[in-house]
């Protein structure tokens, strides 16, 4: 009930970001969360297959959104993938190559 709970909260700030503000805005939703080091390597998408993500390269995906106008008004899901972050930052913007 707990993580339920949560979820709720969650998309609730997430709608309300979405509806309310002015701001460039982009969502992340990340699988569930691991402790390993990172591998850089993820899959990022607006919607990606259930699975987890180490809190490193969560916290690596962040960095380089923040840095991408191209993928604000966008919500995406993040897990461990195939693709190197700037790769997978880069194809969300919509950018080739």
């Amino acid at each position: 009930p707990v993580f339920e709970t949560y979820l709720r909260a969650k998309g609730a700030a997430d709608d309300a970001i979405r509806a309310r503000t002015t701001l460039d805005w982009t969502v992340l939703r990340p699988g569930r969360l691991t402790d390993g080091p990172g591998t850089g390597l993820v899959r990022l998408a607006p919607s990606v297959p259930h699975g987890a993500v180490d809190r490193a390269d969560v916290a690596a995906v962040l960095a380089a959104l923040l840095h991408e106008p191209g993928t604000a008004g966008q919500t995406l899901e993040l897990v461990a993938g195939n693709a190197t972050v700037e790769e997978a930052v880069a194809a969300a913007a919509g950018h080739d190559g």
